[in-house]
């Protein structure tokens, strides 16, 4: 009988303690800013300076748009168009920037650090101090930027030629 009872006290503590555990647990609540701008006409739009990390511009048109100084670091860009956008001084750490249309942007002092840049196009692209470490890009978009490539980097010290392995 007292096996018993000792089985029933442990068992309720339990219980108790598990009914402790599922009240005092809070919800988890989604983040505030939860904008994306997919499939959105950003067009002529003013971006410059923004906190945009983990953002998501996928098929957006974005035609001379201005990121100029903007940390899209960890951002999905990917099947968009930024024909003659403003990229100076943007932050691309580790985004995605995939079957993007960059056609005559500038991408002066921009920073893509490990980014990933596949099957997108620099045709025309102001690249000056551009830090493209750790990118992975195409191999001809490679030959193609190193033949324009120059200046350092005034942020990391990294001059674009180094950055791009050429």
């Amino acid at each position: 009988m007292k096996t018993l009872l000792r089985c029933f006290g442990i068992l309720l503590i339990l219980g108790l303690a598990c009914l402790w555990v599922l009240l005092s647990a809070t919800p988890a609540i989604a983040a505030i800013d939860t904008v994306n701008y997919n499939n959105a006409n950003l067009s002529n739009q003013d971006f410059s300076h923004a906190d945009l990390r983990g953002k998501t511009f996928v098929s957006a048109e974005m035609r001379e748009i201005n990121f100029e100084g903007a940390d899209l670091s960890n951002a999905i860009l990917t099947k968009g168009v930024l024909l003659n956008a403003n990229l100076r001084g943007v932050t691309l750490t580790g985004a995605l920037v995939d079957r993007v249309f960059l056609v005559g942007s500038d991408l002066t002092n921009a920073i893509l650090l490990d980014a990933t840049a596949t099957r997108t196009s620099f045709q025309d692209v102001t690249i000056t101090g551009a830090d493209f470490t750790g990118a992975i890009l195409d191999r001809y978009e490679i030959r193609q930027l190193c033949k324009r490539a120059e200046g350092v980097n005034p942020v990391t010290g990294i001059s674009t030629y180094d950055s791009l392995g050429c």
